[in-house]
């Protein structure tokens, strides 16, 4: 079975990684999480009270990474899903994971990102020329990277798949298993 690469850390969202995590399966594709080391990874979930201007963020599950990032083989997966909460803001600085993630653009292998997953998308200098949705407040993050921000629930451009939030689950899953299965089928 064709895996796909979920990438996690400390104060990844709920949401944003649990729902690739047990749909993905569902359409034949297993999820291999990578995270900078191989142990367990609390996560978080992120929510907007009536009346705040940002988010409230408190405990959520956690979830073991099967392999550190020094470790992974992007050649060995079918696909990338950089999943949002805060973990970016320090993953980004991981030279292993945007070196993964250039490759995986390098391959043309379909990637995902949701919220502020974009952020490592940036770090990576994967989103020059490249129309994509992201949380707002990450938005900077992807025009001073060189991208086209779009407030939309979900935006395909070539090989990515972005999403604003774990909101746009349903209709963001849905085109990156479409680009998956595109890129699995092809010769």
């Amino acid at each position: 079975m064709p895996s796909v690469l979920l990438v996690i850390g400390d104060a990844t969202e709920v949401l944003d990684t649990m729902y690739p995590y047990f749909r993905l399966p569902e359409d034949g594709f297993d999820v291999v999480v990578a995270a900078p080391e191989r142990r367990l990874y609390h996560m978080v979930q992120h929510e907007r009270p009536p009346g705040w201007d940002i988010t409230r963020e408190t405990p959520g599950y956690h979830l073991a990474a099967d392999v550190a990032f020094r470790d992974v083989r992007a050649d060995d997966h079918a696909g990338l899903f950089l999943s949002g909460g805060r973990a970016p803001e320090y993953l980004r600085y991981d030279r292993d994971l945007l070196e993964i993630t250039r490759r995986f653009f390098a391959a043309g292998k379909p990637v995902a990102s949701v919220c502020h997953g974009i952020e490592i998308l940036a770090a990576a200098d994967c989103l020059r020329g490249r129309q994509v949705t992201t949380v707002a407040k990450c938005a900077l993050d992807a025009t001073f990277s060189g991208g086209d921000y779009v407030d939309a629930p979900c935006v395909v451009h070539g090989n990515l798949v972005t999403a604003r939030t774990w909101h746009d689950n349903t209709p963001f899953l849905k085109e990156f298993i479409q680009l998956l299965k595109a890129a699995h089928a092809a010769p």
